[in-house]
């Protein structure tokens, strides 16, 4: 993207009274447009781009900004072009808009005022003493409020004139006041046309915005489904986003739902945060009361490549490409900075919206976001107040504020939370494509900036977007640009916005990082915190919180149980040679191994133990399926392998056994008693399907991989195993928590390498070599604890 392409800013005054950056359109983006007529926009431009209504005045200032207003982005980009006229005419337009917006409240009021005077009970009961004075005067109020050629059907306040406006709304009675307001946005939608040519060069967006323009719904509907048709939802929203809330808001006070009449109002007179969406009126206060919760945080640790990218530095773009960093994770960054004067300062930054289900745990759903915007508080900010207290803040410490989308909003709700800036001095603020425009913060002394991308649709959910035409931070350092990149949502992710700050606005970088220079310096510590709707229970509550005990092993002390917080699993049931299984479990004192139609029953059984008290790893185990080692009972071993392992008598008779890391290798045998050799291995379970590798290219001991088929819900299994160490037998358990599935009938195969290793030796030798299970059991996510192998006397 040029700097050409990168303007289109529209000043706004800042703290210090200085202009936002202002934008230069090249030669072939000079649009121009004049009032639009009744009914319709403008934006016919002539053959070398002037004005339609005429050629700019020959004192036309270059961009929009006077001269005590200068853009502090400086002058244009090399090679661009003055704005010149259709700035300036722009400019009126977005003035003319906000004066009648103005006519269109004054008129209101005076509806309201002339309905009071209508139905004033003691109005009326004055008539008896003047009856011919009293006729004319109510006559004369009641044609002010309901004739075309007074106010219009303007019938308004109380809740009588309330619902007498509602029901002429229904019938498609309008209000002088509303006409004027449609007027209003009318031109805050050409306006917009002159920076964005395209609106109305384009034959489907002219069509539609047109047709909105002109209250013409039938046509409406026809041309927003040939755009969506055309362009599919999301280039559609793209391409409409400069105008999207004055258009919603034009068709909203022209239809006849009532429902969506107050919002389209908000909109159009700059008043408040639209209470209701503009489409159907649904009340958005309502769906976002929904997201509930005390909110809650939890430290973490970031995984080295991420704790790689982090900043060491404190700067606008460093703190920016954390927020990429840390990604929409439902995670946010605290970080403390050592600024130029010595002092520690702090540093909040925070992503946008988490991707998954609209609500979940995390108050960066989509639930989370929308309450973000529209409410003053809600879990989100509530959680990061809750991070920022554990982070071990001094009270009264600076602190900064950086957030994207919804993280921006939730910022703010910090910024104008009257305890939180109570307990801390927040100095500055820094929303980028958030909807921020009605939330003020608490301390007048703390620095606003604004970055919002004029095709980002997000910023403009509060109904201000690019044609707004009200001033309504004087205080704020707004940057409202575009790019060469319309597209949604790729121009709202926080790394395009990331890259439009560093190579297409240098001058608003500079103004916000020269603001941040209190944070401008080496930092000295980082924490990351993932966040929640409440305060979630212990990591593993209540399966994983049991007693512990010390293990000494050679690699150190253990903790023991092993906790897994989460792994999965798969067991494969085969078929297998009896003799050989037989020879397998010679002296073990275990046996005979449980037979299925003459074939004794061995299973591979397959982890991968994320997370565990042990660490990460994978383990791979062949066994023998056995019977309970005391009193055999071929009949009644089926419902026993499927007990709690604390009730069960039977279990597999470990063979063999692989993991992928050198610490379970060295410490098995010394609490299960098994001794797993190391090797690669590749274990991933799905619903449907499994891949199970052992070994590498080169020395492949097995692959199972394959649909696993139809499966049955059900409980994670527990496993019971048993072993041999120093001619003792130890029977270990595992103890699984999670869903499970039970696949009858699977069509995954294992295959057993050439390699020497023992445990492709003993599958070649038991047979199943390009065998199909006759069961799998798998878990794609569960919990387990894995205590030591206890002695037990089998002979």
């Amino acid at each position: 993207m040029s700097g050409a392409d990168a303007s289109g800013t529209r000043p706004r005054s800042d703290a210090r009274g200085e202009g936002a950056p202002s934008g230069d359109a090249t030669a072939d983006d000079t649009p121009a447009g004049d009032l639009p007529a009744e009914g319709a926009l403008a934006g016919d431009t002539t053959a070398e781009g002037a004005p339609a209504g005429g050629p700019p005045a020959e004192s036309a200032p270059s961009g929009d900004a006077t001269a005590d207003d200068t853009p502090a982005g400086g002058p244009p980009a090399q090679g661009a072009l003055a704005e010149g006229a259709p700035a300036a005419d722009a400019k009126l337009l977005r003035a003319a808009a906000r004066e009648l917006s103005e006519i269109g409240v004054a008129i209101q009021e005076t509806s309201v005022h002339a309905t009071a005077a209508l139905t004033d009970g003691a109005v009326l009961g004055a008539l008896p003493y003047a009856p011919a004075e009293g006729y004319r005067a109510q006559r004369a109020l009641l044609r002010a409020v309901t004739d075309r050629r007074g106010l219009g059907y303007a019938v308004a306040g109380g809740r009588l004139g309330g619902l007498a406006a509602k029901l002429g709304g229904m019938a498609g009675a309008e209000s002088l006041a509303v006409l004027i307001l449609a007027t209003s946005l009318r031109l805050r939608i050409t306006a917009v046309t002159l920076d964005h040519p395209e609106l109305v060069d384009d034959p489907l967006l002219g069509r539609l915005i047109g047709a909105v323009g002109a209250d013409r719904d039938i046509e409406s509907v026809r041309a927003l489904r040939a755009l969506l048709r055309d362009r599919g939802a999301v280039r559609t929203l793209s391409e409409l986003a400069p105008v999207f809330g004055e258009v919603l808001a034009l068709r909203a006070l022209l239809d006849e739902n009532p429902l969506n009449d107050t919002a389209a109002w908000l909109i159009a007179t700059g008043k408040g945060y639209a209470s209701a969406d503009p489409i159907i009126g649904l009340s958005n206060r309502a769906v976002a009361v929904l997201d509930t919760g005390e909110g809650g945080a939890r430290r973490l640790e970031l995984d080295p490549a991420e704790s790689a990218r982090l900043s060491s530095e404190g700067s606008l773009l460093g703190f920016l490409r954390n927020i990429g960093a840390v990604g929409t994770t439902g995670r946010m960054l605290i970080q403390s900075v050592a600024g130029p004067d010595g002092v520690v300062r702090h540093v909040v930054q925070v992503p946008g919206m988490r991707s998954g289900r609209p609500d979940n745990d995390s108050p960066q759903d989509l639930l989370g976001a929308f309450s973000s915007a529209v409410l003053d508080s809600g879990p989100y900010s509530r959680a990061l107040i809750k991070a920022i207290d554990d982070f071990g803040i001094p009270p009264g410490a600076e602190i900064a504020l950086i957030g994207h989308s919804a993280g921006g909003a939730a910022i703010m709700n910090l910024a104008q939370d009257l305890g939180f800036c109570a307990r801390y001095t927040v100095t500055h603020a820094v929303a980028v494509g958030a909807p921020v425009d009605f939330k003020r913060p608490a301390d007048p002394r703390t620095w606003i900036a604004s970055v919002t991308n004029q095709h980002d649709i997000i910023p403009t959910l509060d109904g201000q977007g690019a044609g707004g035409c009200f001033d309504l931070h004087p205080g704020w350092y707004v940057v409202d640009y575009f790019d060469s990149t319309h597209l949604f949502p790729i121009c709202h992710s926080i790394e395009h916005y990331t890259a439009n700050i560093a190579d297409d606005l240098p001058e608003a970088r500079d103004r916000i990082d020269r603001q941040l220079t209190p944070y401008r310096g080496p930092v000295t510590r980082s924490q990351a915190y993932l966040l929640f709707d409440r305060d979630p229970h212990p990591e593993g509550f209540p399966f994983l919180t049991v007693p512990t005990y010390p293990a000494a092993t050679s690699r150190g002390t253990l903790e023991l149980p092993v906790r897994c917080q989460d792994g999965s699993a798969l067991t494969a049931y085969f078929a297998a040679d009896p003799g050989v299984a037989a020879t397998l479990l010679e002296g073990t004192g275990l046996g005979p191994a449980v037979q299925v139609a003459g074939r004794a029953l061995v299973a591979v059984h397959a982890f991968w133990n994320r997370r565990t008290s042990l660490g990460g790893y994978r383990e791979v185990q062949l066994g023998i399926v056995v019977h309970d080692p005391w009193r055999p009972r071929p009949f009644r071993v089926w419902p026993d392998l499927v007990r709690r392992a604390d009730r069960r008598r039977s279990g597999s008779f470990l063979v063999d056994s692989v993991v992928d890391t050198d610490t379970v290798s060295a410490v098995a045998p010394e609490i299960w008693g098994c001794e797993p050799s190391v090797a690669a291995l590749d274990v991933a379970v799905t619903a449907r399907s499994a891949r199970i590798v052992a070994g590498g290219p080169d020395d492949t001991l097995l692959t199972f991989r394959g649909p696993l088929g139809p499966g049955i819900p059900a409980e994670a299994w527990d496993l019971v195993g048993y072993s041999r160490r120093e001619g003792t037998t130890l029977r270990s358990c595992v103890e699984a928590r999670g869903r499970g599935r039970a696949h009858p009938a699977p069509r995954a195969r294992l295959t057993v390498g050439q390699a020497a290793h023992p445990m492709a030796r003993h599958l070649r030798e038991l047979g199943l070599d390009g065998a199909r299970p006759l069961l799998c059991l798998s878990t794609v996510a569960h919990q387990t604890l894995r205590a030591a192998g206890v002695p037990v006397r089998t002979t």
